[in-house]
């Protein structure tokens, strides 16, 4: 059992984040969000395979205005990305997003934050301090190098700014390509406030070696009780963060999303062919809502037993295979015949 972090509760349009909760999945839509019917397109079809909170990058007054249709036609809480600009992200709070992703270091003078915290407080929208290496300010680089304590530091001086307008309806994130700065930074913060933590690898690549570098360094964070919202970035269909964030979570034991899926690597003594079989059951399992888990296996050796540990699933061989469910075998069928037969059972469930 993980022990996780205690965190206060920071609400987000309806979706909480940190305490007892549940760790939250976001992403970020990668349409022109000027666009707007593209990038609600885009979000409902997130919504769809279980984003929480969607974030979308705000550059100029156009993608501001953009949000009032936005929300309009979405269900799940919006943050707006925010850099430099404060006048943004007023007009974006105007139109009724539900979280700021903005550094108030970086906006300008502090009447401008000040502005800001105003109207933030007003609407009871909380505000993502969001740390990433690359743009870590001159001054601290020169100070640390590119390392975990400049970082800290960075959100620590950007955590002032918002305490001292007596605004504490903070979430924090501190990014970094580097899967070791990321671990050392959240380490080093977590131990110094009780905000919410979002935990991220920023521009960890594309979905294959994103996907692995990301699972490690959330996963090495999850592990030790720190994070209370996710987001795996990824270059590519955003879809893939959220079928990454929700597998690390399962491995986890942390949440629990549908069919937890498993099935054998296949070796020597596989005669059947498993690697279509797996690919075309996991693709039919991942919209079910069923809390069940799915195996399919292609080994005589260990297959049986590794399926009975399932609530249903195959244990193929020699162009056959049996159907167990609940640890008993139901059906005996030849290979073709696996995949729709097993998915029936499975509907019935």
């Amino acid at each position: 059992m993980i022990e996780r972090r205690k965190s206060r509760v920071i609400n987000v349009g309806g979706v909480k984040i940190g305490g007892d909760n549940p760790i939250v999945i976001q992403s970020m839509t990668n349409t022109d969000t000027r666009d707007y019917k593209s990038t609600v397109v885009q979000i409902n079809a997130l919504e769809e395979v279980g984003c929480e909170i969607v974030r979308v990058a705000v550059p100029d007054i156009t993608a501001a205005e953009a949000i009032k249709d936005i929300v309009k036609n979405i269900n799940i809480p919006l943050v707006a990305d925010i850099h430099f600009n404060y006048r943004l992200a007023l007009i974006a709070m105007e139109n009724g997003v539900s979280a700021l992703r903005i550094n108030p270091g970086n906006i300008g003078n502090v009447e401008r934050t000040k502005k800001v915290v105003k109207m933030a407080k007003k609407k009871n929208i909380p505000i993502r301090i969001g740390v990433n290496s690359g743009s870590l300010e001159k001054k601290l680089v020169e100070k640390y190098g590119i390392t975990a304590e400049g970082m800290v530091e960075s959100a620590l001086n950007h955590v002032k700014i918002l305490e001292e307008l007596d605004f504490e309806n903070i979430v924090i994130s501190l990014k970094s390509s580097s899967v070791l700065r990321t671990v050392e930074a959240y380490n080093l913060i977590a131990k110094k406030v009780d905000y919410p933590l979002h935990l991220g690898i920023t521009e960890s690549g594309t979905v294959k070696g994103g996907s692995i570098k990301s699972s490690v360094g959330l996963g090495v964070m999850l592990f030790g009780g720190i994070g209370d919202t996710i987001r795996v970035s990824l270059t590519g269909d955003p879809l893939e963060e959220i079928y990454t964030a929700k597998e690390i979570l399962k491995s986890l034991g942390l949440r629990r999303f549908g069919v937890e899926f498993v099935s054998c690597p296949t070796c020597g003594r596989t005669e059947v062919d498993l690697i279509s079989i797996a690919n075309k059951v996991e693709e039919l399992c991942l919209k079910l809502k069923k809390n069940i888990s799915v195996a399919v296996m292609g080994c005589v050796v260990n297959g049986p037993g590794e399926a009975k540990e399932a609530d249903i699933g195959i244990a193929a061989g020699k162009g056959q295979g049996v159907i167990i469910k609940k640890g008993k075998i139901i059906a005996k069928l030849p290979e073709h015949e696996l995949v729709d037969a097993l998915m029936k059972e499975i509907e019935n469930m």
